[in-house]
């Protein structure tokens, strides 16, 4: 026989009835408070670099998933000069988030420009390779050997001349008497190498850049190793603590048919926004970013080596609380 449960009495029913309501509803307020009350919404700017290079490329293809991820938040690329563009247009507020390498960061920060207390770092994503292109049957063999040439160093705001310079200068060179300085982007230096107007140019991006890439099927063109600078480099000061050795495989870059592997240093980029920044928005964003990273990847190889375990070292900022929040709920 199956036991017959007791019946509650009226009074007691509704007692037990208001005790479960109240249960819940305490729950769904610790979920909500814990996990926020729903996708972010507004307008989030993000400014990404020219539109040849890695940066726009990644731009692109990140605002899909986060268009995907939060439906109700309109997302604005804005085009830029490089990674000290980057830093103006995030520290001004025409920018909410970011990309930029971390010795443009920390070059930002020790000339103490406007803002700079305020970055944030939402993760480390992938690293730039330093490439300096020259025509196949070019003499140089080195930086060192860029005296009296036509360089092209890239714009006066963009990450690849601040690396360019010190790159010069490691090379036992002097940027505006030993070399013909043409300070243009990736947009247009491949052009101007094409078309004789430059002996040389040096780009800091992911591998592999388009633009190179899209070269290399127009001309012959090699990499030259820039591997006897890194000693040099590190001699420089603090700021290039940043750099480190790196080799571009042969693979990097199909088109250029490489026998081996070319030395060369590399640096990572940080994504950032300001401390100001809605904890919740950082939150999601850094979310987007990494959960985005294979299907980026594929587009973008640079992007597959956005990895968790790597993603919360961003020297020299500190985490965005709501980007550490984020790390914190996916910890093992």
């Amino acid at each position: 026989m199956v036991p017959r449960l007791p019946r509650l009495g009226g009074r007691r029913a509704v007692r037990a009835g208001a005790a479960a309501a109240l249960t819940l509803a305490l729950f769904l307020w610790w979920l909500v408070s814990l996990h926020g009350t729903s996708a972010p919404t507004g307008r989030l700017s993000f400014a990404t670099g020219v539109p040849t290079g890695v940066y726009a490329k990644y731009g692109d293809l990140l605002k899909e998933d986060l268009g995907h991820d939060m439906p109700d938040l309109e997302v604005r690329l804005r085009s830029s000069q490089g990674s000290l563009d980057n830093l103006q247009q995030l520290t001004s507020g025409k920018a909410d988030f970011t990309l930029a390498t971390a010795d443009s960061v920390a070059t930002y920060q020790d000339r103490k420009q406007p803002g700079a207390e305020g970055l944030r770092a939402c993760a480390r994503l992938y690293d730039d390779y330093i490439q300096l292109v020259v025509e196949k049957e070019s003499a140089v063999r080195s930086a060192r050997d860029l005296k009296g040439l036509r360089v092209g160093v890239g714009t006066d705001d963009s990450g690849v001349q601040l690396i360019t310079r010190r790159l010069v200068k490691a090379a036992g060179l002097d940027f505006d008497r030993d070399i013909t300085p043409v300070r243009v982007g990736i947009d247009r230096m491949p052009g101007l190498l094409e078309n004789g107007e430059l002996d040389a140019f040096f780009w800091s991006g992911g591998l592999p850049t388009n633009a190179v890439s899209a070269l290399g099927r127009r001309m012959s063109i090699r990499l030259v190793q820039l591997g006897d600078l890194v000693g040099p480099l590190h001699a420089l000061g603090p700021e290039t603590r940043f750099y480190r050795a790196a080799v571009m495989p042969v693979d990097a870059y199909p088109e250029l048919r490489a026998s081996q592997s070319v030395k060369t240093i590399a640096v990572a980029n940080l994504l950032m926004t300001m401390d100001s920044a809605d904890p919740e928005l950082a939150e999601s964003v850094t979310r987007s970013v990494m959960n985005s990273r294979d299907r980026i990847g594929q587009k973008v190889h640079a992007a597959q080596k956005v990895d968790l375990r790597t993603a919360i070292f961003t020297d020299p900022l500190n985490l965005h609380k709501g980007a550490r929040r984020y790390y914190l709920s996916v910890k093992p």
